[in-house]
């Protein structure tokens, strides 16, 4: 099946925070950002009133409230959801997003600040996604999220792709699979029990369930396998990689093999089709519980096709290295291009 996930790039997960906020009465601004989905249980009260997963401003404000978040991957936008799950009769008539490109030690709270317009003011449905596109192609750190009336949002998520800054990528080792540096993972043979996205998220694994697990595979052959495939955002010479099964101690993957791509894709041939001719990691034995690291040595790899056979559970996929000189190259282009 071919994914189209885009990075959450405000999510605390990632490095987000949110810096400021008009008023938060009801409900704590840090809330918009939590990795976790919005819940709710009816009756429960505190001394601010009822329990809200989310952040929610008092009544009768005499302007619309604000909040502004930092992205933890500063990036290019496609889609900001302004999620007002669990608020029914207190959600925002409206709302309006605005974007900005600060230096780390800029203040956003600042009246100096350029915010610019990311999409025309939405009118804001209650219990439910919002999604809003978002056209401007310029790289933001900051998102200010202005609401057309006091009321309540259970989460901001700010979907769109990492834009690194290339002298940081210059000389040194990167984890190109990673989603915060680009990485995407654009195909996967099978997501029964969980997430194959998992596969390349910053974070250590914290159970069997934060890891990618297929279905059991009855077609057993000597080459029957799972597979998922993971884009890198620019060429890479690969010098390591890592398989990581913790948690998967009696379904782990029993072997894997690591192939590699020196194409890119084009509209009418996608990543699932490119020839994964180069063998990064040879068919190899997987430890249950563990994490392994290979050392290899594959120039110029956009992709990588991970096959595990023949199904089973592995938590984290790590490919680190040093982008090539046209990958560099890329990497500046694209930098300028969003600027």
């Amino acid at each position: 099946m071919t994914l189209d996930a885009r990075l959450d790039l405000a999510c605390r997960a990632v490095g987000g925070s949110v810096v400021a906020a008009s008023d938060e009465s009801f409900g704590f601004k840090e809330n918009l950002i939590e990795a976790a989905e919005p819940s709710f249980v009816p009756g429960t009260f505190d001394l601010r009133g009822e329990v809200v997963d989310g952040w929610e401003t008092r009544r009768h404000a005499p302007a619309g409230d604000w909040v502004i978040v930092r992205l933890g991957v500063p990036g290019r936008l496609r889609t900001v959801d302004v999620d007002t799950r669990f608020f029914t009769g207190n959600h925002p008539t409206g709302c309006s997003l605005y974007g900005a490109t600060l230096a780390a030690t800029d203040d956003p709270c600042d009246a100096g600040v350029h915010w610019r317009p990311l999409a025309a003011p939405t009118t804001l449905k209650a219990d439910a996604h919002n999604p809003i596109a978002v056209d401007d192609r310029r790289r933001c750190t900051h998102v200010k999220l202005v609401i057309a009336s006091d009321g309540g949002i259970a989460r901001m998520r700010a979907y769109g792709d990492p834009v690194p800054d290339p002298a940081l990528w210059d000389g040194v080792t990167v984890e190109v699979s990673g989603a915060e540096n680009g990485g995407r993972l654009e195909h996967c043979s099978d997501t029964f029990y969980s997430d194959a996205h998992s596969l390349i998220a910053a974070d250590r694994p914290k159970n069997m369930g934060s890891g990618w697990e297929a279905r059991r595979r009855r077609d057993i052959g000597p080459d029957t396998h799972d597979a998922v495939t993971i884009s890198f955002l620019t060429p890479t010479d690969l010098d390591r990689v890592e398989i990581d099964t913790s948690y998967f101690v009696f379904n782990a993957s029993r072997e894997v093999c690591v192939h590699g791509t020196h194409d890119l894709p084009t509209s009418g041939r996608p990543w699932w089709a490119l020839s994964f001719e180069e063998i990064v990691v040879p068919r190899t034995r997987l430890l249950p519980d563990a994490r392994q690291v290979f050392v290899v040595a594959a120039a110029g790899i956009t992709a990588i096709r991970v096959q595990a056979y023949p199904d089973g559970g592995i938590a984290r996929v790590r490919a680190l290295g040093q982008p090539t000189e046209a990958g560099l190259v890329r990497l500046r282009e694209r930098w300028e291009a969003a600027r």
